[in-house]
């Protein structure tokens, strides 16, 4: 998606961006006309939860909350999360 469209998915696009070309600004001219993924649902969690998405356009971080499905936690309730700095 970034390489096609020059940025991330903001939040109000969200992930759905990588299935279905968004209609918010910012407007992607190159975006791929089968979507990025093969799936035309989005994967969810492990606890069969949907992944917390945020972006500004420039960084992203995607987020599953845990086994607990709450903010915080440890062990196997702690939050899950993945972002373009790491």
């Amino acid at each position: 998606f970034r390489l096609d469209c020059g940025s991330y998915p903001n939040t109000n696009q969200g992930l759905d961006a990588l299935i279905t070309k968004p209609t918010s600004a910012p407007e992607c001219k190159n975006y791929a006309p089968k979507g990025y993924l093969d799936k035309k649902t989005l994967p969810k969690d492990t606890w069969d939860v949907d992944y917390l998405y945020t972006s500004d356009g420039n960084a992203f971080e995607i987020k599953s909350l845990g086994a607990d499905k709450k903010e915080g936690g440890a062990d196997y309730d702690a939050d899950i999360t993945v972002s373009d700095q790491d």
